[in-house]
């Protein structure tokens, strides 16, 4: 039969089958194009039957063929295809300039009516070959091309030649020739891997990266990729060769492989390469195993679990050597000995309202992160943070809605520093903490109720660690009623009245007596309360293409005299105050009005006080901004449960001064400065300035206090950022500098190199800060990223 520009839509497994129309191979006339051949039997395509929906508008089983000439010969059952020739058949989509199909031969044994042996074996396959330009479209939006095609005829297995694929994440796959066993394996012989562009435009370019290999094997069931001598090239060059190797198919979301690996030299651990491995156990869990091999150190282990549940997850990160302790140099001290850490989190939602969570840190050896160099140590992992060089461990359960809130809480600290005495810090719990809204308008304002309940527990006093003397248990339930009214006039002035009252009770035992070891307990139980009102009175004005808006603000407090609790009198004979939570308080602009200053419970501020300020704001049509305020505080006497260093302490407070600005797009910088009441030095400066533009990015920081919050002075630079000196190639650099020691105590400066497809990081890094036993240090790192092979490419 002949057929010039003739579409064909039809079931695959007939096409052999099919009867011709009219004996002789006679052309179809010109009215029986676009018809079905549906088993043997021709069908107008009107008559044909609902099909369900389909990509590619066929239902199950049925072929669409389209060519610009179409040669079947009956008798010997080949069908030639030629012209443009475009076949769809179960979501495939097969193009060639010629293709040819051969239809199975009949089995033996089958007669005239189809009845025979041959209901006893497989029926026979057809052959597809097709030749030039051919490209076979999946519905995954993979494509395969080839030179020639050989395939069943279910388009499932077969060969080719001068294969190449289109991969998910444009990762490009060739080779001389491709076997496919079936849907699940592929197989090319003399291939080359790489998801870099490999033209621009219509000119060739050579891939960033790529792995060539005798042997490359595509498991689609298992979605890994595995190579027989593979050889990894950079820039054309080859740099590895593995005889064997493998990695996650770009096609999977997830799956078991190596990670990019790190690679340094230091003067504490000599040459040290780590090599992370994700084992993926479950669609919603996996472990990552990450060996670190060092030149001066015994190995290290390190891990992490990952599982996501129903309603949360949990993340567990550990590590494990057996090793001796260690100097800034490597050199050993003392017998090998376990040593390890455990950085766990995990939090879970069981219902709306509710959150339940963990944190789980602790190690066996103060000093493992900075000899093994360990990163993300010191950050938030739940709802309570310690201090920098301090680990928590918490359980906590929160319940939140609307109108309310209830958490419940246990956490105890582990002290990395080398000063740090773990038996002076508290096991605290439970912590509860409660609040309660009530909807409705109180007396024309808003009424919340707030319930607060601790003990602490402590093994050894921290006042005289030598004499080890016993340390103070305190338990504290506090009560709180807070209400709050708006009122706004019609020209502008804002005032917000305001009363607070609250009750607090305190049972204390191991109270030191100040006779040796000798110790008392006592209860305490007091009322606080302040009432008095936030008062504002906004005027703004606009002034070509910017507003500006000038904001005189006061707020007037007063409160009866406070009972602070004692717990003994210092050497002066001075009173000693119970403080275990408004130890950090900073006077600065977000405390200016705060009605009571001290962040926690335990102490409180009395008398009749005036805090006033003046603000100033600037801002632009096209973003551009900047603000100032001045302010302070006054009180009707000193108050000596302020520290003199706080600035708080007299009559007259320091000034508070603080401003920001963004003059143009891509900068802007900050300063905050308290200043002294009378002389105006500066007791406590910060800035700070942000750049960023396509260039890069960058930052500066300054802090100048008199007495940090351990009562010891301290000043200090951080600078930072990265700059592109190409579309490619960049640099990067960081830096801490201790300005009274007037030495550096951390610099970092590293190269870059980025594209689409790899990222080469190399940096140093010098520290000059001794932690214990360990001195200064250098470290040369080197940090390679692949596309698709170890994590995804990132920006800085």
């Amino acid at each position: 039969m002949l057929l010039t520009s003739v579409a064909l839509a039809v079931f695959w497994p007939a096409l052999a089958a099919a009867q011709p129309v009219r004996p002789g191979g006679n052309p179809l006339e010109p009215d029986q194009r676009g018809q079905i051949l549906h088993q043997g039997a021709l069908q107008p395509e009107r008559a044909k039957p609902a099909r369900p929906a389909n990509t590619d508008g066929l239902a199950p089983g049925e072929l669409y063929m389209e060519a610009d000439r179409l040669v079947r010969d009956d008798k010997s059952g080949v069908t030639t295809a030629e012209g443009d020739v475009e076949i769809r058949y179960q979501g495939r989509t097969l193009r060639a300039d010629r293709l040819v199909y051969e239809r199975a031969a009949p089995a033996a044994g089958v007669g005239a009516a189809g009845v025979g042996a041959a209901e006893s074996q497989a029926p026979a396959q057809g052959v597809i070959r097709a030749y030039g330009h051919v490209q076979v479209i999946h519905d995954d939006g993979t494509v395969e091309y080839a030179d020639q095609l050989t395939l069943d005829d279910k388009m499932q297995a077969g060969l080719a030649l001068g294969f190449a694929a289109r991969l998910a994440q444009d990762v490009k796959l060739a080779g001389a020739s491709a076997v496919r066993r079936s849907d699940e394996i592929q197989e090319l012989n003399k291939a080359i891997y790489t998801p870099c562009p490999i033209c621009v435009g219509d000119t060739p370019k050579r891939p960033t990266w790529s792995i060539s290999a005798d042997r490359v094997v595509q498991d689609k069931v298992r979605r890994i990729i595995y190579y027989r001598h593979a050889r990894i090239h950079v820039l054309g060059v080859p740099i590895i060769y593995l005889p064997v190797f493998w990695h996650v198919d770009p096609s999977a979301e997830r799956g078991s492989g190596l990670l990019a690996p790190r690679i340094g030299i230091s003067r504490r651990r000599g040459l040290s390469y780590e090599q992370p491995y994700l084992l993926v156990l479950s669609p919603s869990a996996d472990l990552t195993i990450s060996p670190q091999i060092n030149q001066k150190a015994n190995p290290l282990l390190n891990g992490e679990y990952r599982q996501r549940f129903n309603t949360g997850a949990i993340d567990l990160r550990f590590g494990y050597t057996h090793e001796a302790d260690l100097d800034g140099s490597g050199n050993r001290l003392g017998t090998n000995t376990s040593r390890s850490y455990i950085l766990g989190e995990g939090a879970f939602r069981p219902a709306e309202k509710w959150l339940l969570g963990f944190t789980a840190e602790r190690t066996s050896d103060a000093l493992i992160f900075d000899k093994y160099d360990i990163g993300g140590v010191y950050q938030a992992r739940g709802p309570y943070v310690a201090d920098d060089r301090r680990l928590i461990s918490q359980a906590y359960a929160i319940r939140q809605d609307a109108q309310s809130y209830v958490s419940a809480a246990a956490f105890s600290i582990q002290g990395l520093r080398p000063a740090d005495n773990n038996r002076t810090f508290p096991t605290v719990g439970p912590l509860i903490d409660a609040r309660y809204e009530i909807p409705a308008e109180i007396l024309g304002g808003r009424l919340r109720l707030t319930g607060s309940a601790v003990a602490l527990t402590r093994d050894q006093s921290p006042t005289s660690p030598l004499l080890r003397l016993p340390g103070l248990d305190s338990r504290r339930v506090s009560g709180d009623l807070n209400w709050r009214s708006v009122f706004t006039a019609t020209g502008g002035l804002r005032v917000e009245p305001f009363v607070d009252a609250r009750l607090d009770g305190y049972s204390l035992s191991d109270v030191l007596t100040g006779v040796g070891a000798a110790t008392t307990s006592k209860t305490v139980s007091r009322a606080v309360a302040v009432t008095g009102a936030d008062i504002s009175y906004p005027l703004f004005r606009r002034w070509h293409d910017a507003t500006i808006v000038l904001e005189p603000l006061a707020q007037v407090a007063v409160s009866p005299k406070a009972a602070q609790v004692t717990i003994g009198a210092d050497a002066a004979g001075k009173p000693v105050y119970l403080n275990e939570d408004s130890i950090a308080l900073e006077f600065d602009e977000t405390t200016l009005f705060r009605a009571n200053k001290f962040p926690g419970f335990d102490l409180y501020e009395d008398g009749l006080r005036l805090n006033v300020a003046g603000r100033a704001s600037v801002m632009w049509d096209d973003g551009r901004r900047a603000s100032l305020l001045v302010g302070r505080s006054f009180r009707d006497r000193p108050n000596t449960v302020f520290s003199p260093r706080s600035g708080l302490s007299g009559r007259s407070s320091d000034w508070i001064v603080a401003a920001d600005a963004q003059p143009v797009k891509g900068f802007s910088f900050f300063a905050r400065a308290r200043l002294d009441a009378t002389t105006l030095e500066v007791h406590r400066l910060e800035a700070g300035a942000n750049v960023s533009s396509k260039w890069g990015s960058g930052y500066v920081r300054y802090l100048d206090d008199d007495q940090g919050i351990n009562g010891v002075k301290v000043r200090n630079a951080d600078v930072g950022g990265d700059l592109n000196l190409t579309r490619h190639w960049g640099v990067s650099a960081y830096g801490n500098r201790d300005l009274i020691q007037n030495v550096w105590v951390i610099r970092d400066v590293g190269v870059f190199y980025k594209d689409e497809c790899i990222r080469v990081d190399v940096f140093y890094r010098r520290q000059d800060t001794i932690v214990g036993r360990l001195g200064a240090s250098d470290q040369l790192s080197v940090r390679l990223t692949l596309a698709t092979l170890g994590g995804p490419i990132y920006g800085r």
